[in-house]
């Protein structure tokens, strides 16, 4: 259990410390109010799992697909941003096996609670639950060599600190996945153009200026919304 004490202490350490009292010093919110359910205390982590982790959401039933264009190796340090309900955690952990790391990473209490929760369930033993902030992920410097976005990129209000965060923790070379919705005007759904502030172009732009280089566009068949580009930190 001293793995989870550790992960703790993590948590604890993070909300104790300067870095913490910083967040009011960010710039303004680039889409405020898109992520207020997700930090509510009595957030009903159940009615996620049913909304996310259902054969209906693209990514659900993709995830095999996605898991392996990963092309995760034994060995491998990931972090999995936005979490949420943990749905890539299982597979990344037995991807990246022993001697890898999962850090699964997301803003709301209550799934940092469930992600360690079933970690531990599953004896999932190389997976640490880390509790980020709005605009950094709150890992240590050249700590992974891969982080995963998924449906998540669109909920970044600081994107320019948070992609600054996520570069810093990334290893020289390391790569960084970005899935998200399509979003095209007069093609795309209702809910996408509402929820979704902007295009695979605009979001590339962002992340290429953060300091990384685009490898390409990763084919995903089964997707018909989504898309999944593959970035390296320079």
């Amino acid at each position: 259990m001293r793995h989870w004490a550790c992960a703790t202490l993590f948590i604890v350490l993070f909300f104790s410390s300067p870095a913490w009292a910083q967040d009011a010093a960010v710039p303004e919110s680039i889409k405020p109010g898109i992520n207020e359910a997700f930090l509510d205390l009595e957030l009903d982590v159940e009615a996620w799992v049913n909304r996310f982790e259902v054969e209906s959401r693209e990514v659900f039933h993709a995830k095999a697909e996605i898991v392996q264009r990963l092309k995760l190796s034994p060995g491998d340090r990931i972090a999995d941003i936005g979490t949420g309900t943990g749905l890539f955690v299982e597979p990344f952990s037995q991807a990246v096996g022993e001697q890898g790391w999962v850090y699964a990473l997301d803003i709301a209490p209550k799934f940092v609670e469930r992600v360690e929760k079933l970690a531990e369930i599953r004896s999932l033993n190389n997976v640490t639950p880390v509790l980020c902030s709005k605009d950094d992920i709150r890992l240590a410097p050249g700590s992974i060599n891969a982080a995963f976005i998924c449906d998540v990129y669109h909920h970044f209000e600081y994107p320019q600190q948070s992609l600054a965060s996520i570069h810093k923790a990334l290893a020289p070379g390391g790569k960084l996945v970005v899935i998200d919705f399509n979003r095209v005007p007069g093609e795309s759904r209702e809910w996408t153009l509402n929820h979704v502030r902007a295009g695979k172009e605009v979001f590339r732009a962002e992340i290429e200026k953060a300091g990384f280089r685009l490898v390409g566009e990763v084919e995903v068949p089964s997707f018909k919304e989504n898309y999944f580009l593959q970035f390296e930190r320079k």
